[in-house]
């Protein structure tokens, strides 16, 4: 397109989004109503603004207390169950006694959302200072969700960050227009999930606030994980969030133009009832918070007292200095690099960019060999049939020039840390300490809305925004979802993002490794240098892998006459930018059968393997039927979308 095709073009987008753009004097005025209506009212006259008293806010007390200047002390908590990660942030945000910072990217409406934003109005009532910060592109589009917060309290700030056109919900038109205009800036969006209690604690991970990230979502959940970190590391997380807080991008709510309008047309209106998808596991979540007992068997007494801790996070800033090894992905590459035995990998999206083909490459050529495990997602599991094309696209490379031992993680495992109470109805005969069985309901869902089934099983509750690793002009709406499965019932799709070297240094994060992260997103995570901790993440990621949980991606036995000519054409096929059609892959996947003679699963590259595992096909559980057709275009012409994926 030339230059004046490209202006007329962006010039008739614009005449569809301009018109709703406030005026400098609207948007004071707009500011003005929700300064105005925020209440100043302190539920509290108590010094420590009568937060809870909480085991698992007392440990960060400790830490602080054992540190010297040069021996700081901190714990480090796992948490790998969704409803648990949950209530340790109900729990935290209680007992909060003078701030609270919460960063994400992905803010959602319903149930485990408003249960958090609830706790933080709360907060806020009772004297605390709260502060939240949403990316624009997959956080609350709501206009009187985010009208009501704006005027809430003078205690609770909200701001947006990078807002697409300074609006809130953008239309497509404004989405078409920001490709037209400058596709790379709204693509730098803000991934970083950060949950700061009082400079004292600190909650990182791949978490977002929406329900499926915590067990609780009736078609599709996450396999998640965060850490619970206490000590002094955790002033480096403030001191980030306060950076991304001042950065220009971060837009007071109040201030976008959908939200002012929205102010100026009807004041500041009421916050939404309630969604009441499912009020008893609200319920259970909110009495386990209170809970001093169940909190410090699950969280505290889990602890482990825990050696070097960093907290490495991109800036605001990312996208215009100069790659540096302040950024994350240069502090993960470098991580790797150093690696002598071992890594161990769990990422949702296996797309590798070129540094990190580079760099795994050296790996495998080095003489003593680093092995590298991966653990990530099936086609049947993960939110972004997209993504996994590309990854499918690449097996070979990735198994036999990078070394790479893939792990594919099922839609239905048999073994998630899931709670027996958010298990399906028989799924598990005993239930963990402290948790009651909630009675299963039999209809179609807690609001009454008729599910939609697709062929073959899998159900379709409500469009919702699941993946991450979206380019915005795909627009803000649930443009790409999980593809239907063989069989009915919840499933669970990986979103873990973390990392062991050499079984002594653990990291666990937002980066997923892949060409977004490195090129597009900003990032954080917690690098921990400490052999326990490498050893309990390892054990988790390693669980994962195991058969109950994960199927193996592995070599096609090789043809008598035709094996080669199918690698060497396979191989040809896959370097192409398009037309990429050859049928017959490297690689499929395989499942563990065990028998006498196999008694423990196989590594892929195990003389016996074949005689223990049997092939299932490339997309076992997938009901593909015509989205064969888009997975195959995908792999013959989706090289191109791998910088923004």
């Amino acid at each position: 397109m030339t230059s004046v095709l490209r202006v007329l073009a962006l010039a008739v987008l614009l005449l569809g989004t301009g018109c709703s753009s406030l005026s400098q004097l609207e948007r004071e005025r707009a500011a003005g109503i929700a300064l105005q209506a925020r209440s100043d009212l302190r539920e509290c006259q108590r010094e420590d603004n009568c937060a809870l008293d909480s085991p698992l806010r007392a440990l960060a007390g400790q830490a602080f207390v054992r540190s010297q200047p040069d021996r700081p002390v901190h714990y480090a908590t796992i948490l790998d169950e969704g409803e648990a990660s949950l209530v340790a942030r109900v729990n935290l945000l209680r007992s909060a006694t003078r701030s609270i910072d919460l960063q994400t990217y992905i803010f959602d409406t319903d149930d485990s959302a408003r249960l958090v934003l609830d706790e933080l109005l709360a907060a806020a009532r009772r004297g605390v200072k709260v502060r939240v910060l949403i990316d624009q592109l997959s956080a609350i589009t709501d206009l009187q969700t985010l009208g009501a917060l704006a005027g809430a309290h003078q205690n609770l700030q909200l701001r947006v960050y990078n807002p697409t056109f300074g609006k809130a919900d953008p239309n497509y038109l404004d989405y078409a227009a920001s490709v037209i205009c400058c596709f790379r800036r709204f693509n730098q969006r803000m991934h970083n999930k950060l949950l700061v209690i009082d400079h004292a604690v600190g909650v990182v991970g791949g978490r977002n606030y929406q329900d499926d990230y915590y067990d609780w979502d009736t078609e599709y959940n996450f396999r998640d994980r965060d850490v619970i970190i206490s000590g002094p590391e955790v002033r480096e997380m403030a001191a980030n969030f306060d950076a991304y807080w001042a950065a220009p991008r971060a837009v007071a709510v109040e201030k976008l133009n959908d939200v002012g309008r929205l102010l100026l047309r009807e004041g500041v209106p009421s916050l939404p009832p309630l969604p009441g998808r499912n009020p008893e596991r609200v319920a259970r979540a909110q009495r386990l918070a209170d809970d001093p007992a169940w909190v410090q068997a699950r969280f505290v007494d889990t602890a482990l007292e825990v050696g070097q801790v960093h907290y490495v996070a991109d800036l605001p800033d990312k996208h215009q200095a100069a790659v540096d090894e302040q950024h994350a992905s240069f502090r993960l590459d470098r991580l790797i690099s150093n690696a002598r035995q071992d890594v161990l990998l769990q990422t949702p999206y296996l797309v590798m960019s070129d540094a990190a083909r580079e760099l795994f490459g050296q790996l495998r050529q080095r003489e003593q060999k680093v092995r590298v495990r991966v653990s990530t997602n099936s086609l049947a599991a993960t939110d972004n049939p997209i993504v996994y094309a590309l990854s499918y696209k690449y097996k070979r490379r990735n198994m036999r020039e990078l070394g790479m031992e893939i792990h594919e993680y099922k839609p239905f495992p048999l073994d998630p840390p899931v709670a027996p109470v958010n298990q399906e109805p028989g799924a598990l005969s005993d239930t963990l300490p402290g948790w009651v069985l909630a009675p299963q309901s039999s209809t179609p869902n807690a609001r009454g809305d008729l599910r939609r089934r697709q062929p073959g099983g899998s159900e379709i509750e409500r469009d919702v925004l699941r993946t991450e690793t979206r380019p915005s002009f795909l627009g803000s709406g649930a443009t790409n979802r999980p593809l239907p499965v063989t069989r009915d019932g919840v499933r669970m799709g990986l979103h873990a993002k973390s990392l062991v070297i050499d079984r002594r240094i653990g990291v666990i994060g937002t980066h997923n490794f892949d060409p977004r992260s490195e090129n597009y997103n900003t990032e954080a995570m917690v690098v921990i240098a400490d052999e326990a901790f490498a050893q309990a993440l390892a054990r988790s990621i390693e669980h994962d892998m195991q058969p109950e949980n994960s199927w193996v991606v592995a070599p096609r036995q090789r043809m008598p006459v035709l094996g080669q000519l199918n690698y060497s054409v396979g191989k040809a096929s896959e370097a192409l930018p398009v037309l990429d059609v050859w049928p017959w892959r490297y690689a499929t996947v395989f499942e563990y059968q065990p028998s006498a003679q196999c008694a423990q699963p196989l590594s892929s590259r195990d003389p016996g393997f074949y005689d223990c595992y049997r092939a299932l096909g490339d997309f076992p559980e997938v009901n593909l039927g015509g989205k064969w057709v888009l997975v195959r275009m995908l792999t013959a012409f989706g090289a191109g979308l791998v910088p923004i994926l």
